[in-house]
This record gives C-alpha cells, structure tokens and sequence, in this order.
C-alpha cells in the first residue's frame, strides 16, 4: 500500500515537472517569439507603396545599411522605412518628447516635463520650419515621412519593437500615430536644447550673487587661456577688414530682483537640470572633437579628418549609420553620401560624400538669455517701459495615460516664454528682497527666456544641401543655412582643400554680456539681431596645415564680434594641438590610424598639474603606499591605471571637500574643464581662503586630507593593494535605454540597458569618457561615435558607433560595435559601390507596390 502511494506520488511529481518543464518551454518560446518578432527582414523583397522604381538596401557583416536608389524621392523614402523598420520605437519616443506628449506613453510621472516643453513650443516652431521649407525640401520630409509610415501600416505593437509589448501593460490602449515632417523637424530642436551652451551657467552666476562677491565669483568662473591653450582660428575672419558690431558690456542685472528671484532660479535649475536626461545624460562636459590635416602632412597626400562627437550615453545611440546612394548622380538625384545619421530624420548629419567631408563639434556661443519680467498674471500683461504690454496666453491640453487630462496655460512676452513657476508656485520670491522692488498692485516678478532655436529658421534644409556639396563654396552656402545648433563645421575636399566655418544664429546684445539675467522692464536691454555669416570665425588652408576644433575658444578675444565668455577651458584642444605638431614635426607623414591613435589619448590634464603638489603634501603614513603610485605615473587614464584609479578619487574628495561646502548644493563640483582651470589658479595660493575651513587652514593639508580620504575609499572600493586597482575597477559605462532605462523596475531595465564596460579616459581628456565628481565614477558622457575619413580614398576611412545598427533588444546588432568602442577599435567603412557589394551580407530589395 504505502508502495503503491509511493509510486503515485512519484507519478504526480513527475507529471508537475513534466507540466512546469512544458510550460516553461512554453514560456521560454512566447518570450523568443515576442523579442524576434520584430526584427526587420533584410532578405528578399517588400513591396512599398509610393515607390517609383526599385530600390536596393544592403546591410554589412554589423547589419549598416547602403540604400541605392534612382530617384531622391525613393531614397529618402526607403530611408524613412529602413530607419523604421531598426528604430522606431526611438523615434516615437522622441518626437514625444518633442511636442512635450510623454504623459501620453508613461502618464503623470511625465507632467512637469511635458509642461516645459510646451511651455517653450518646440512642436510649433518645427511645424512653422515645415510650412517654410523649399518645395524640393519639403518632398524630401514627405517622402521620408510615406516611408515611415509604410512600415507603420504593415507593423504594430510589438510587431514593431518589445518595447511596445512592455508599454502595454501600463498603457495597453497606445498605438504609434502616422509619422509627419514635423515630427522630423522637432528633433533638430532637442538637439539644439542639449547644445545650448552657457544657460545654466547664467543662472548659476545668479544665485551665487546673492551670497559671494564678484571677485569669489570670477574664480569660480575663470577667463579662458587664451596665453596657454588655442583658439581655432587666429586670424579676425576668412573675409578682410570686418566690422566691429558694438556689443554693450556695461549692463549689470538689478541686485534686489536678482535676490528676489533666487528661489524661481533655484527651481528653474533644478527643472533643467533633469531635462537632459530624458535626451541622454548630458553630465558636465558637454564637447566633442574634430580636427583635419591637410595633405602636406599625410602619408598619401590628400587630408584626413577626425571628428567623434561628445553625447550622453543613450541606448540605441543617438547616430544611425547609413549610406544613401543614387544609382546616378544628378542634378534630379544628387546624393551619393554615407555617414551618421540622426532615427527620424533624412539625410546624413555627419560623414562625406564623393567629392567632400565634413564634421561638427558644438561652437558653444551663448545663444539663450533670461530676463527678470515684472508681471500681472490676473490682468495678463507685463511691463516694459513703463507701459503694461499684453502677454501672449495660450493653454494647452496635455494628455495623460490612465489619469485626467492637464491643462496648462503658457505666458510669453516678445522676447519669449515666462519659464519661470513650472514647478511651483508662480509668484515665489524672496519677500525680503522684493520689498526693494518697485511694483504695482497685482504685480510680481517672474523669468523669461529668449533663445535662438524658438524663431523658426532653415536648419531642417541644411543638411541636404549640406549632403549635396561639392567644395568649399557650396559647403559655406549650405552652412548659412545652419541657424542651430551652432556648431564648428570642419572640411575637407578630394582636391586637398581643409577649411573651418562657424554658422548659425549668435546674438548681438543691446547691452550685457548674457552672463546674468537682466532686467526685461527695459527695451535698453535685449538683442538687437543676429551676427551676420560673414563675420563668424573661418578660414580657408590655413598656413600651419591643420586645423583643430574641440569647444575651445574659437577666437581670440579681441575678435570683431561677440560670441561668448564660456568656451570649454581648451585641455583637449591644446592635447590635439600637442599630439599633431609633435607628429608633423617628426617627420614623419601621418596616417589614419595616427588620428585613431589620438582618439584614443587618454592624457589628464589636471594630474601634470596637481601631481607635484600631492607629492609634496604629508599624509598620513598608511597613505603613502598610494600617494607613491603617483611619483612613476605618466598622467594617462588608462583603464588598468592604479595611479590613475588613485588620483581620480583624490580628485573627487579634494573637490567635495575643498569647494562643495563653500557652494550651494545645485552646483557641487563636478570635476569638468572649469574646476581644472579653478584648481590650477588656486595652487600657487598656500594660504588662500578657498582651502581654509574648521579642519584644515593650508593648501597642503587640504591636499594630505583628500588623499587620506582617497586611501580609505580606494580600500573600501578596490580593496588594500594599491598594485591590484585599475581605473576601470571604478571608471565604467553602463548604456542605457532613453527611454525604459531608468525605469526603476530591474527586469525591465534588463532587457533594454548593457553594461558596465570597463573604459579608459575622463573629463577633459581626448578620449573623453567623462564622469562627474559630484555623482560617482560612472561615465556619464562620452564620444558618441568616431570617424577617420581618408580623401584620398574614401573606402580606407573607419568609422564605430557607440552601440550598434539595431534598435531592437536581443537582436545580433543592438550592442555589437560596443566592445569594440569601449577597446578603441574601428570598422573599414565601405563607400564606393564595388566596396559595399563586397561588404554586403544581406540584400534587401524595396519594390513599387502593384496597383490594384
């Protein structure tokens, strides 16, 4: 009996693994089924409405595709589809945040930023872009636009990405609505935000009036060196003899109502300051690197250009990689370029075409200022010159997934939007202050903004005719229309040419210096216009035969024209500068792999600096073992650098404890190229008051101090052997979904987020994987991709993506360029087209769909 029941219970067992193995199985299959369901045919043939003839798409070994087609209209058609069928998820996700309609996908918990965004109209700008554009550019969105939507008509849900079978069970009533031109457009305006240059600074300086003098302020915000690092172009301007366009210099802000609006500032802050990450970690050391060497100097005679833009670490990257290639170039079909591209948007950005190339980093001019408005909301007007002038209202109804709608209302004076009061009450001043304050019954003070990327303007046609150059000429006519971002646009051409221009829309100010916000109650502040294209900084085959761009000053400061007082402190610039002249000078004639080689230099600035000031200083004696990493260290971030692992946490504790006590907690130190350049001036100063505190009263005990503190980090961290620490023990890269990567939920964040990777490099260095001291170790910043290109053949130029082809998680070209990103490797870019069909691993033909 007790035998038989034994064998039953066996028997039971059994059937519930056997039915737990199946279910599994089951389990294990529909999850399979729903991640691979959306990945993109690449074989065979689809057809596609609205095509005129056939189109070809090839995809190399990591799934990079080349698109040939006979006409523009099927290129930038197929474009639109290819781009969708690997991204598409991103660009939805994008062009909500864009129109501030996140609260549509994700709910409440978007409210305040849909708020901002509305608030300053991206969506309505970019749609006044779109009723602007040329007839022939306007086809161009079009017929991108049909291709998108091509593929949204034979997709949905999880058809097209997992990351809509995820949304579901929060919003399972969601489904992607028809792509549109605008919905392009916008995306050029998100840019623009992330490359917006000094606004955080201006408010920053702000706040610190209320409580330090102007002499404590000018050291935490120190001058450029223009003795010691470059500027990218030394003479006045490409044209000669230009004009001096007066800008004001002498206007301060009114003290009392800049202390009266310290509390909206503070909130202003921190609102801008969660804002990047929606767009990708924008950390602290916004840059990037470009340079270009002419022939003169190069093993084959023609030039070599580098360029690796600096970006928050997102997942898909932010760059799309892609050729678009007529079958026969001409003037009906005038494309035949290949490079980075941008999910959403035609065209390439960044890369070459048969004839030139080019490459960006941000020029940084301040481009956006805040005026302190006395207004009255309850009459709707605001004052200016002793009248009351009507604020322009308009409200706006923001959708939210599973709650109420929200309606917001949105106050502008000329100059821009109120910004001030989005995430809090609208009239919270310093009382104390605001009793100082001439004001009228009903009347409070709040901040307004003005920032060039809120006039509607002609970037969205840039890039084609940027695409279709042939020269230096055509390259200049394409970059007048380059209104924002503002970037340092370098150049090459087959014909051995180099140049460098600045475009886009600077600011001349009636008064000021857009440092700090000024009073809006007076015409006698605010712009003017715009610095007209001929008298921004360029040159043509400058005489040294190289030129070099990374954020550093562009000119020096004598200059025509004013552009701004917040360049980058110059560090990776004067490395770039450093490493090409001493190559140039051995004599030796440069190679690709030369500007590869420099990519990758991992020199930290700060340490040649401060080094012998750690070495001088007395710790406590367990820390010496630590402190004599540093006598032999050669000053690289190397990922298996202990020396380097070791200062950088000096570093970190010597800002935290020197600085972050004597500053509001918004604007802890974080280590970027501005606190290089205050720690660098405070060094010579033993006795300064900046060192001093209830501890310690020298420089050099603040320096012992911050290395006993690094050594007790560095144990707890690494453990108690200095010769076992590695940089990237603590310096790494987890790459994150923009969207669910920070969801809170860590399976979710599973399936969509890789990493951490181990890298090289920091803040302010050439390889610029930079990390912030006020957050961690983690890279927060990097370069987003890289590119050499060779004009003396174009299928010998390398190119590697942050990330990979595919947006789609789980398929083989999601993360597949990067490992070799992170070891500093490239990949042969094939251009011409008997590169490609040897590259091509996978054919794809795109065909007119029948009528019926």
């Amino acid at each position: 009996m007790a035998h038989s029941l034994s064998r039953r219970i066996g028997r039971v067992v059994l059937w519930i693994i056997v039915a737990l193995l199946v279910l599994g199985l089951i389990g294990a299959g529909l999850a399979f089924w729903t991640v691979q369901r959306s990945f993109p045919k690449t074989e065979g043939t689809i057809d596609i409405p609205g095509l005129e003839h056939e189109v070809t798409v090839t995809r190399d070994a990591y799934g990079i595709p080349q698109i040939t087609a006979e006409s523009a209209h099927d290129l930038f058609l197929a474009q639109g589809f290819v781009q969708a069928q690997d991204r598409f998820w991103e660009m939805d996700f994008r062009r909500h945040v864009t129109s501030g309609r996140l609260s549509e996908m994700f709910g409440e918990s978007q409210v305040s930023t849909d708020t901002f965004i509305r608030t300053l109209g991206w969506r309505k700008v970019a749609e006044k872009e779109v009723d602007a554009l040329d007839d022939t550019s306007r086809a161009y969105y079009e017929a991108y636009a049909d291709g998108v939507n091509a593929y949204l008509d034979t997709h949905s849900g999880a058809d097209i990405s997992l990351e809509y079978a995820v949304l579901g069970f929060q919003n399972p009533e969601y489904s992607p609505e028809p792509w549109t031109p605008a919905d392009s457009v916008a995306w050029l305006k998100a840019m623009a935000w992330d490359l917006r240059s000094n606004l955080e600074q201006e408010i920053d300086r702000a706040i610190l009036s209320t409580s330090m003098s102007s002499s404590q302020i000018a050291t935490l915000y120190p001058e450029y060196p223009y003795d010691i690092h470059p500027t990218i172009v030394s003479e006045p301007s490409v044209q000669s003899a230009a004009p001096h366009d007066t800008q004001g210099t002498d206007a301060v802000a009114d003290n009392a109502a800049t202390d009266a609006i310290a509390p909206q500032l503070a909130q202003l802050s921190e609102l801008l300051r969660g804002m990047p990450t929606l767009l990708g970690d924008a950390g602290s050391d916004i840059g990037s690197n470009s340079w270009v060497v002419s022939g003169d100097h190069t093993a084959t005679g023609k030039p070599l250009l580098a360029n690796d833009p600096h970006l928050g670490p997102v997942m898909p990257s932010v760059w799309y990689q892609m050729g678009l290639h007529c079958k026969s170039v001409s003037e009906q079909c005038p494309f035949d370029v290949s490079g980075y591209t941008f999910s959403g948007l035609p065209g390439v950005i960044i890369g070459h075409n048969d004839s030139i190339a080019w490459g960006f980093t941000n020029l940084g001019p301040d481009v956006a200022d805040l005026y302190i408005e006395k207004i009255d909301t309850q009459e709707g007007t605001y004052r200016l010159d002793g009248e009351d002038v009507p604020l322009d209202v308009r409200t706006e109804t923001i959708s939210v997934a599973g709650g109420d709608d929200v309606e917001i209302t949105v106050r502008s004076t000329e100059r821009g939007p109120l910004v001030s009061g989005l995430t809090g009450d609208y009239t919270t001043i310093a009382n104390d202050a605001a009793n100082t304050i001439d004001l009228s019954e009903g009347e409070s003070l709040g901040v307004s903004l003005q920032w060039t990327a809120l006039t509607p303007g002609n970037t969205a046609s840039a890039v084609f005719a940027m695409n279709e150059a042939r020269d230096w000429d055509s390259f200049r006519d394409a970059a007048k229309l380059f209104d924002v971002p503002s970037q340092n646009l370098i150049f090459a051409d087959t014909e051995g040419n180099i140049g460098y221009q600045a475009p886009g829309l600077v600011p001349v100010r009636k008064t000021g210096d857009g440092t700090t916000p000024l009073p809006g109650w007076t015409s006698e502040n605010g712009w003017s216009g715009y610095v007209d294209f001929e008298k921004l900084p360029s040159t043509y085959n400058p005489p040294q035969g190289y030129i070099v761009t990374a954020n550093n000053a562009a000119v020096g400061p004598d200059y025509p024209v004013f552009i701004t007082r917040d360049w980058d402190a110059g560090y990776r610039a004067e490395r770039i500068t450093e490493r090409l002249t001493d190559l140039i000078d051995s004599g030796d004639p440069l190679t690709a792999q030369d500007m590869s080689d420099i990519q990758a230099d991992n020199h930290n600035a700060i340490a040649e600096v401060l080094v012998p000031y750690l070495l001088e200083a007395t710790p406590s004696e367990h820390t010496l073992q630590a402190r004599a990493l540093l006598a032999e260290w050669d000053y690289s971030d190397d990922v298996d650098s202990a020396a380097s692992a070791y200062f950088n946490i000096v570093w970190k504790n010597l800002l935290e404890q020197v600085f972050a006590p004597k500053l509001p907690e918004t604007q802890a130190p974080e280590g970027s190229a501005r606190w290089f350049q205050i720690v660098t001036n405070l060094l010579p100063l033993s006795q300064s008051a900046w060192w001093a505190d209830d501890d310690v009263s020298t420089r050099d005990e603040a320096l012992a101090r911050a290395m006993d503190a690094a050594w007790d980090e560095a144990v707890d961290l690494m453990g108690d052997d200095p010769s076992a620490w590695t940089w990237g023990d603590l310096h790494t890269l987890t790459v994150r979904n923009a969207s669910l990567g920070e969801s809170g939920i860590g399976l979710i964040e599973q399936l969509f987020n890789r990493g951490p990777y181990a890298v090289g490099g920091g803040s302010s260095v050439v390889n610029a994987n930079g990390w912030s001291a006020s957050q961690g170790y983690e890279v927060n910043w990097v370069p987003s991709m890289r590119q050499v290109i060779d004009l003396s053949d174009f299928d010998a130029s390398t190119w590697i993506n942050l990330t990979g082809a595919s947006g789609h998680a789980y398929h083989p070209h999601y993360v597949d360029q990067a490992p070799l990103w992170a070891d500093h490797k490239t990949l042969p870019w094939a251009f011409t087209s008997d590169a490609r069909a040897d590259a091509a691993e996978h054919t794809l033909t795109l065909a007119p769909a029948s009528e019926k």
